[in-house]
């Protein structure tokens, strides 16, 4: 049981984040991927046409957690609203412990 408890805790997890507010022009992707760095996260960062920012990032329900509370903390100021919704990992940007796993989207 303990084996299956702790397989359950590293299983990759995946979000999409839509950050609303003041979050265009002001380094806020930048500071998504130099916060990422910080944590076993994979994933992007892009501005969406509508004016808001749009993550996407896989890891483990700790360090996902770990890194969207540092996202509050660190930019709160500048986003009004944050949208969260699962999303299936897919692996596809890599894995989480490589220092390039997470990326800003021109």
């Amino acid at each position: 049981m303990a084996g299956g408890l702790a397989s359950k805790s590293l299983a990759m997890i995946g979000k999409r984040v839509h950050y609303t507010g003041r979050v265009q022009g002001v380094g806020f992707r930048a500071t998504t991927a130099a916060i990422a760095r910080g944590f076993d996260v994979a994933g992007t960062v892009e501005n969406v046409d509508d004016g808001r920012v749009l993550v996407v990032v896989e890891g483990d329900l700790e360090q996902l957690t770990a890194f969207l509370e540092a996202m509050d903390v660190e930019l709160g100021q500048h986003f009004r609203a944050a949208d969260i919704t699962d999303r299936t990992a897919t692996g596809e940007f890599g894995d989480p412990k490589a220092l390039n796993a997470f990326r800003v989207k021109y």
